[in-house]
């Protein structure tokens, strides 16, 4: 599964570490609601890249 970078703060999406309990390990960037924001900084998914 590939990871995404936040172009505002840099905080990476791994979905082997997932993102907190909601979205566990295993959840794919892809599988995350469009509301989904960085956990860092508050920005949208559509801030993020394929890295």
């Amino acid at each position: 599964m590939d990871k995404y970078r936040c172009t505002i703060c840099g905080y990476v999406y791994d979905p082997e570490k997932g993102a907190g309990i909601m979205y566990p390990a295993g959840t794919s960037f892809e599988k995350l609601p469009d509301t989904w924001k960085c956990p860092v900084c508050g920005a949208p998914k559509t801030q993020f890249k394929k890295v």
